[in-house]
């Protein structure tokens, strides 16, 4: 990271982008930078690939992480997605679910203030993008339960969590 400092703890910090631009190469993982406030890349998911995309907003001082799981949504199952999207973003903490009015994609979206100095940490850059991933790969089959699986969305969601629940 070329503008990488130490806090007062030695924690890493920098610059947003340069910080995630270093994680991903750090991981091994496809990078694609769009412009000087916008990265994105590939990440292997439990389920999928996820493109996982960064845009910075430096005069609002937020950083958005969105998480796509490649799930389009046609017209017809449109209702029930929604109905599930409320049950799935009830139990999801940080960031929500939701779907893209542009191609009805689903998008799991994170976004985090930053400091007064516009900095991230590494472990800030590391659990943004960890959280997206694991809440991704969580709802994943609920997704393709109720989407595909035609089960209703209470079943489809309550199938996913006991199959998690088994795996783990």
């Amino acid at each position: 990271m070329a503008t990488a400092l130490k806090d007062k703890l030695g924690n890493d910090y920098g610059a947003p982008m340069d910080v995630l631009a270093a994680l991903f190469d750090a991981r091994g993982w496809a990078l694609d930078t769009h412009a000087d406030e916008e990265l994105g890349g590939e990440i292997q998911g439990a389920w999928v690939k996820y493109q996982v995309r960064a845009v910075l907003r430096p005069e609002d001082g937020v950083l958005q992480l969105i998480c796509l799981p490649d799930i389009r949504v046609g017209k017809e199952r449109l209702p029930c997605a929604y109905e599930l999207l409320g049950l799935v973003n009830e139990q999801v903490w940080l960031g929500h679910f939701d779907i893209w009015s542009h191609g009805r994609v689903l998008v799991y979206r994170h976004g985090a203030l930053l400091p007064d100095d516009g900095m991230l940490s590494v472990g800030q850059a590391q659990a943004l993008i960890e959280s997206a991933v694991d809440e991704c790969d969580r709802f994943y089959p609920a997704f393709q339960f109720a989407l595909w699986g035609n089960k209703s969305p209470a079943d489809a969601l309550e199938a996913a969590m006991i199959d998690a629940a088994g795996e783990a």
